[in-house]
């Protein structure tokens, strides 16, 4: 199995996408996954390794990579040593991100004898579940998406009333990482970009437009992303697909680090669905 760990791609955005690629070299075009993590997430948080391989046995070219924004540098991708950087992130410069890689992985020769540039699939863990969401709607080039704990909505996860007034105010909001116990500022940019475009980041407009196949896979005890929202999900696209995990986590029963040379077992039923719809 070829594992190309780190490499840097050049974004819109002034910071290089760090990027990852897993799959047998074998000369021919195989179908290709893009991977996009969440909110204070990164792509070698915890089992996301063992899930990139396992992509790739089965017969897949699998991509994975930090937002540029996330918060982790080109020589430091794991955790967040680059804040100033978070503080700077929003949806825009995240979707930007994704179709830099897109359009990277569609037009370099380096990989094209192992990756079947007519077939892209899209899969995105928690918030970038909506990312991937409104990327494949907008994006012909997607044959299909899936959504790990996606979010339903990104409107409602900023702050209201008084707190809305301060983060405008002072600038700067702040949320606890509850691992790093690092302090991980947001500008009010943020919330300006969103209001900004907010059409295009709404999420049940994505989903009600969206024409192509479509899995949502929920976990029914996720206490950061209610199954309500996968179930909403559902409700707007009817020709949607929702596999719900009973008595699973928001990341499916693992944690970082991880250091079991397998997945859960909860990871790896989400890992064989998703392979058998993007096969079918």
């Amino acid at each position: 199995m070829i594992r190309e760990k780190n490499f840097l791609l050049e974004g819109k955005h002034q910071k290089p996408i760090v990027t990852d690629v897993y799959f047998q070299p074998t000369q021919q075009p195989k179908p290709i996954v893009i991977f996009c993590h969440g909110y204070k997430g990164f792509k070698d948080w915890g089992a996301w390794d063992l899930v990139a391989e396992k992509f790739a046995e089965a017969g897949f070219f699998f991509i994975k990579f930090n937002f540029s924004h996330n918060g982790g540098t080109a020589e430091d991708p794991i955790d967040f040593p680059d804040l100033d950087a978070f503080a700077q992130d929003n949806f825009n410069k995240q979707l930007d991100d994704l179709q830099s890689v897109i359009d990277w992985i569609t037009t370099t020769k380096q990989f094209h004898a192992n990756a079947d540039v007519q077939n892209l699939n899209l899969i995105g863990h928690s918030r970038g579940g909506g990312i991937v969401t409104i990327k494949a709607e907008e994006e012909p080039q997607i044959k299909k998406v899936i959504t790990w704990n996606g979010v339903s909505d990104f409107g409602s996860r900023f702050p209201k009333g008084d707190e809305l007034q301060k983060w405008k105010d002072d600038k700067f909001y702040y949320v606890t990482n509850g691992r790093t116990k690092q302090e991980m500022p947001h500008h009010i940019q943020f919330y300006e970009d969103f209001l900004a475009h907010e059409e295009r980041f709404t999420i049940e407009r994505a989903v009600k437009n969206l024409k192509k196949p479509y899995l949502i896979i929920h976990a029914e005890e996720d206490p950061t992303v209610n199954i309500t929202e996968a179930k909403q999900l559902q409700q707007w696209n009817k020709r949607s697909e929702l596999y719900k995990l009973p008595g699973s986590d928001h990341v499916f029963k693992t944690k970082h680090p991880w250091k079991q040379e397998s997945l859960s077992s909860d990871l790896e039923k989400v890992t064989e669905k998703t392979i058998q719809f993007i096969q079918q």
